[in-house]
């Protein structure tokens, strides 16, 4: 995966605007693009284009969306860039922090209203670090349905899709000016397909051990669940240009992976669900984030943890089709005492008494946490309880190229534009900081979707010969 500088390269064709990549970044970047007037043409490594959105929940955290005031929530800039300042501790890239927030409720409105993609506002959940209900998802809640109308509308739009076909390569003029790319298609033919501007759409390094070991060296070894794809290409091709790169030890994990049923299981604690280890004992604020939860369950015993949760939790995550997936594999256990629920876990009887009775004597005021959980207005855990055996894992990284927040173009280390290079998603830098717990529900695709619409209608600006504003 090389850039090959060489000034007079020729291709079988150009295209104005070209995108790696056809997840929810490549994606809203080529419509954003179509709506501009540009051709474009959009490279996707895989037969069926699912990456890292059709693995997500596909939820958008947005505020001021036509759907939120519709609703009657709430909700402003200042509030959502409050919530992502104390999550990251402030520890985060502010520029872009207030870019995304402050164009996340057009967005959504663009994608409703203008591409027909079939959002509604999940209501009866604050997801952890969010004030308010801001999430924004398809009826199912799932990446894949989001994803597929993602596609029809690119379809409608005439956007070209080129699928199994790998990008292995970057052409560059000696000036950094990117001039085409490299396509291999699975039997070994290749093709050279030049461009006027590029957009890196490829998402992170999550599926890169060497990049994981030498960035994130906590990882080294941890499950990862994330897009197999995700092999840093887009970092690597920008580095090689001169580009910038920060927040490179940024992720999101996941604290609550069923296991061995690898249904996400997260939404059982949000409303007074607790995690054991398999002592029968709590080990941390398991209410604070999922992310920064995935090296914490990883720590304990056999890398294993139990979600406790009752009725409220159960009928909440029955919304999600991922557990009502689990529901029938048979991964969530039941049981109409402590004692039953000792039985179905296998967690020792005594210790999850007194860790129950601990927990309800928080709730009811007696103790504190000594983990820093605040209990007030939280329900008690009742019978019949429910249970699900989980895992830590990684789902993808959050770090990478700088770009500009106005218009997604990838800077250099002196903060200068390169000529006509852009990045947004997992290949760009994100707005979680720069480890796992400034991740707060919805970054990774709130950037995806804001930064790939940006760049999609610079780029095709800069193809007709205009020079984007800055």
């Amino acid at each position: 995966m090389n850039v090959i500088i060489d000034d007079r390269k020729p291709f079988d064709h150009e295209v104005p605007v070209l995108v790696v990549g056809a997840g929810a970044c490549g994606l809203s970047a080529a419509l954003a693009a179509s709506d501009a007037g540009a051709e474009v043409l959009v490279i996707e490594r895989d037969r069926v284009a699912r990456g890292s959105t059709g693995l997500s929940t596909g939820l958008i955290p947005a505020c001021g969306s036509r759907l939120q005031l519709e609703a009657g929530v709430a909700d402003s800039p200042d509030a959502f860039t409050g919530d992502i300042l104390r999550k990251t501790k402030g520890q985060t890239n502010r520029p872009m922090v207030d870019k995304m927030v402050q164009a996340s409720g057009s967005l959504i409105d663009w994608l409703v209203d203008t591409h027909a993609i079939q959002l509604e506002l999940c209501r009866g959940l604050k997801y952890p670090g969010h004030g308010v209900e801001r999430m924004h998802g398809t009826a199912n809640r799932t990446g894949a349905e989001l994803q597929d109308q993602l596609l029809a509308a690119a379809e409608r739009n005439g956007v070209d899709l080129l699928t199994s076909a790998e990008v292995v390569d970057l052409h560059a003029t000696a000036d950094g000016r990117v001039s085409g790319v490299r396509i291999v298609r699975p039997d070994g033919t290749g093709e050279d397909i030049g461009c006027r501007t590029l957009i890196l759409a490829c998402c992170g390094f999550g599926a890169n051990p060497e990049m994981i070991a030498r960035y994130i060296p906590a990882l080294a070894g941890a499950p990862y669940l994330g897009h197999e794809g995700n092999k840093g290409h887009a970092i690597a091709w920008g580095l090689a240009l001169g580009a910038a790169v920060a927040d490179m030890g940024s992720f999101q994990g996941h604290g609550a992976i069923g296991n061995p049923s690898g249904v996400p299981m997260w939404n059982t604690i949000t409303i007074n669900g607790i995690q054991v280890n398999l002592a029968g004992e709590r080990f941390s604020d398991e209410s604070a984030g999922y992310s920064e939860q995935a090296l914490k369950v990883l720590a304990q015993p056999e890398g294993l943890a139990w979600n406790i949760f009752d009725q409220r939790g159960h009928d909440l995550a029955r919304a999600y089709v991922d557990y009502r997936e689990g529901l029938k594999m048979g991964a969530v256990k039941t049981a109409g005492s402590v004692g039953e629920l000792s039985a179905v876990t296998g967690l020792p009887e005594p210790a999850l008494a007194a860790t129950l009775a601990d927990v309800a004597a928080m709730v009811r005021g007696e103790k504190q946490c000594p983990f820093g959980r605040t209990f007030a207005g939280v329900p008690p855990l009742e019978p019949p309880y429910y249970a699900g055996r989980v895992t830590g894992a990684y789902l993808h990284t959050q770090g990478g190229l700088v770009v500009s927040p106005e218009d997604a173009r990838v800077l250099d280390g002196a903060g200068n534009p390169l000529p006509n290079l852009f990045a947004g998603g997992g290949a760009a830098q994100g707005i979680s900081g720069g480890g796992d717990s400034g991740y707060l529900a919805g970054n990774g695709l709130l950037t995806a979707f804001v930064l790939g619409a940006m760049a999609g209608k610079a780029a095709a600006a800069l193809a007709r010969g205009e020079q984007p504003a800055r």
